[in-house]
């Protein structure tokens, strides 16, 4: 399987704060890896610095074999990379389906296109459909975080970078949400997933890397991490939901 994302010792910083450093991951073509980790191990931090939204203070980042470490995020999005930020951050007063239009930036010359991707992503939300005239501000944190995943869609990406999709939302939404996920890489697009529940996150991927205060302290096969000592007790405790 070849790496479309490799990043390589990335150090990254706010300031002159440091908050990731030696950071080293990679991603193959068709794969779903994930980052897991503890509020403020630094995987938001790592996720947006392979997004374009930071640029890291040293290290490489390259995707498609193509060095992208200073490229500013538009220009990653062009490439193929697409966040689906933490918190949704959809457009509130903008309609469900103006937010959809907005994903499809990229492609906003050809409205035939535009208009395919948009029945593609409709078909995949049946719920964006019956919500297409509403205000998204109006939705669900579900349905928001639906629209958010169907905005990133509709640039089609060959990578999606997640960041904590599961965050705020009832189980049955969660459950519906990774099975969406994995529809989505079953179609041919790459996932980096930023997650806190463990638990989903090590079902759905098959590789993870774990992180602790900025660092990566353990990587390998999801079913190998879910038999680690470490990770068991820090992360799938009693606490942590169950996969149905």
């Amino acid at each position: 399987m070849g790496a479309l994302l490799e990043a390589e010792r990335l150090e990254i910083a706010y300031g002159e704060v440091p908050a990731c450093r030696d950071v080293s991951l990679h991603v193959g073509e068709g794969e779903i890896v994930t980052l897991i980790g503890a509020n403020g191990a630094g995987k938001s931090t790592t996720l947006r610095a392979i997004a374009g939204v930071l640029f890291p203070r040293a290290g490489a980042i390259r995707f498609g074999g193509r060095d992208v470490t200073r490229l500013p995020s538009h220009e990653r999005s062009r490439l193929g990379v697409a966040l689906v930020p933490e918190g949704r951050r959809v457009f509130p007063f903008l309609t469900v389906r103006e937010n959809l239009e907005l994903g499809a930036f990229n492609h906003r010359n050809d409205g035939a296109r535009v208009r395919g991707l948009m029945e593609k992503v409709l078909g995949m939300f049946p719920r964006l459909r019956e919500r297409a005239r509403q205000n998204a501000g109006t939705l669900s944190g579900g349905e928001q975080q639906m629209l958010a995943l169907g905005r990133a869609m509709m640039s089609e990406p060959r990578l999606v970078c997640l960041d904590e999709p599961s965050l705020g939302l009832a189980p049955l939404v969660v459950r519906d949400i990774f099975a969406t996920i994995r529809a989505i890489n079953a179609a041919g697009t790459s996932v980096l997933l930023v997650e806190q529940n463990a638990r989903y996150a090590l079902e759905t991927a098959s590789r993870a890397y774990v992180m602790q205060t900025g660092s990566i302290i353990a990587s390998g096969t999801c079913a190998q991490l879910r038999n680690d000592d470490r990770v068991r007790q820090a992360y799938l405790g009693r606490g942590a939901a169950a996969v149905p």
